[in-house]
């Protein structure tokens, strides 16, 4: 959990002294957004973990009813294609409750507790966790390329 909030820590620190439009820009060639990953990595705190660890564990489908945050079957990336400068401080405060739900959730849990996968069999949260800590380095190293070329910032 300790690495897991690093990353997660350096995500946010990306966003750092940005304004909704640079939390926005594309500045790279790949179409990313520092607000889009962040939108993102809200969609995979509440995914692997809320749907599948959450209120809905034992549930006969194994996974809690949550509304849509962004992604929707009509628009599966809206995460990084419907973005809104206005909303930063908004999207923000919503990874960050994910977080919170998410160690909540790890808190109360075994880290040997599983789910099915139709893809990968039965996998613990152990694996999820380590899942969503793939996640987070993957898309730091995005976001280090993206802040960089929006102010010249770098950092971890």
């Amino acid at each position: 959990m300790a690495f897991l909030d690093y990353h997660r820590d350096t995500l946010a620190q990306k966003l750092d002294g940005l304004s909704g439009e640079q939390a926005v820009s594309r500045s790279t060639v790949s179409g990313l957004t520092l607000l889009g990953l962040v939108r993102h990595m809200t969609e995979v705190e509440r995914g692997w973990i809320a749907e599948e660890f959450g209120d809905g564990y034992g549930s006969p489908t194994g996974v809690a009813e949550l509304p849509p945050l962004y992604c929707r079957p009509d628009s599966p990336d809206a995460d990084f294609d419907e973005l809104d400068p206005a909303q930063l401080e908004l999207d923000v405060a919503t990874w960050r409750a994910e977080i919170v739900r998410t160690d909540a959730i790890v808190a109360v849990r075994s880290l040997d507790d599983t789910i099915p996968s139709e893809r990968r069999g039965t996998l613990s949260l152990r694996w999820v966790l380590w899942h969503v800590f793939e996640e987070y380095a993957r898309h730091n190293g995005h976001a280090d390329i993206i802040r960089e070329a929006i102010d010249g910032s770098v950092g971890e």
